[in-house]
């Protein structure tokens, strides 16, 4: 169950070190909708399934499509948005389809066994939920110290220029500016 989340990371964790935005291409932005009409399709057919099926049993197997669905729609977009907003938001609501899945099959039960599934799909929610938010703040936190640590090589690079006069200065400057993209 870690994952999927753990891959989600590491591609927002990647989009992020990058530290470049990329335009939608119209292949992304096709195999984005191919990727949603596969889940859409993978559901109805997932769905079909379940009509057989009869009580909680059917029920479960409904919920397990919706969720099936939903990982397979927000992982498409995350990758789509390639932003770490659209990451983190995956996270979140997978994990919000993935205890609704849970609650489904929690149903199923009773008495004690029901309020201990109950709080248990909770658990795991809370805990998904504070992960995704804790990782997207830690790759925000490195990404800031990256661009601080860039700042500071810069200032670093133009105080060594300071050094030099006229064309051989504004040849220095010129390079600091290419190497640190400023």
């Amino acid at each position: 169950m870690r994952t999927p989340h753990m891959i989600l990371l590491l591609a927002a964790a990647l989009t992020w070190a990058s530290s470049h935005a990329r335009a939608a291409t119209p292949e992304a932005k096709a195999a984005y909708q191919q990727a949603r009409d596969a889940a859409a399709a993978n559901y109805k057919n997932a769905r079909a399934r379940c009509d057989a099926i009869t009580g909680n049993p059917k029920d479960a197997c409904v919920a397990d499509a919706k969720a099936a669905r939903v990982r397979a729609d927000e992982e498409a977009r995350a990758r789509y948005e390639d932003t770490l907003k659209a990451y983190t938001r995956a996270r979140m609501r997978i994990a919000s389809a993935e205890y609704d899945r849970e609650k489904v099959r929690c149903d199923g039960l009773t008495g004690n066994d029901k309020d201990v599934c109950k709080a248990q799909a909770k658990a795991r929610l809370v805990a998904a939920q504070a992960d995704a938010q804790a990782d997207r703040k830690q790759i925000e936190a490195r990404n800031e110290a990256r661009e601080d640590k860039l700042d500071a090589a810069y200032k670093v690079a133009m105080q060594r220029c300071d050094a030099f006069a006229g064309a051989a200065k504004d040849q220095c400057v010129a390079g600091a500016k290419t190497e640190f993209g400023k």
